[in-house]
């Protein structure tokens, strides 16, 4: 191990994730990474000073034009990737308000999508990570805590 490898600290990036079914299909968005096509829920970093609802609300915007009611925190996934990176991520549920007309979608995404879980199944090569399937599943068989199960408390400096 170098120096600098030493100096670094070792932490999970926080993640979010909104899962939204409607008639049997979840939203999902096709993403550019690494140069690559991948399949995931409307996903991405909490942001510093906002609540895990208020990153998934803003997530959701963002990827894909779409404002995000979240009524319930589906699970909490950890994964580590092949290249060291830790990964901590909160996934909820919840309903799909309204479009929002003219709304830029993020860069990196290349299309939103409407998936069933056997479309899901038959493209797992194309998911970003196993975690996309695990949320679907823990939705589809009804795992749920309310809103304030993690306790969260954010003050600006």
């Amino acid at each position: 191990m170098t120096a600098i490898e030493q100096q670094v600290p070792w932490y999970p990036h926080v993640t979010v994730a909104a899962i939204a079914q409607h008639h049997g299909k979840y939203l999902m968005v096709k993403e550019r990474i690494l140069g690559k096509s991948m399949l995931n829920q409307p996903a991405g970093h909490v942001e510093e000073h906002e609540t895990l609802q208020e990153a998934t609300v803003r997530e959701c915007l963002e990827e894909t034009g779409w404002r995000f009611e979240p009524e319930g925190l589906v699970g909490i996934y950890y994964m580590r990737n092949p290249s060291g990176i830790s990964y901590l991520r909160f996934a909820y549920c919840g309903t799909l308000l309204e479009p929002v007309e003219n709304h830029e979608i993020d860069a990196q995404i290349e299309e939103v999508l409407w998936l069933d879980r056997t479309t899901l199944e038959e493209n797992r090569d194309n998911l970003r990570n196993q975690i996309v399937l695990k949320c679907i599943d823990d939705f589809e068989s009804g795992k749920r805590l309310p809103n304030d199960a993690v306790f969260q408390t954010v003050q600006a400096s």
